[in-house]
């Protein structure tokens, strides 16, 4: 596999992107749910880990995606001049 320095800095990205995301949410959801005491720590690990395992996979795909529909949704608000 010929791995570019674009590409690279994508799953480099990717994987800085969903895993903090994922901390934070899993973080934010376990304490919304369950609450925070002393085993806050062993429930929001697991979740966090679980939730990072779905997350990059997807942000690999998705970012390009995101980056497609921002460029056209740009596009269309430049030509739009009123908003």
């Amino acid at each position: 596999m010929n791995l570019t320095p674009a590409r690279l800095r994508q799953l480099v990205f990717s994987c800085y992107m969903s895993g903090l995301m994922s901390l934070l949410m899993s973080g934010v959801i376990t304490l919304a749910n369950t609450g925070l005491d002393a085993t806050f720590l062993d429930r929001w690990m697991p979740a966090f880990l679980v939730a990072w395992g779905v997350a990059f996979p997807l942000v690999i795909f998705i970012a390009p995606l995101a980056g497609k529909l921002t460029d056209k949704t740009v596009r269309g608000l430049v030509r739009d001049k009123s908003l």
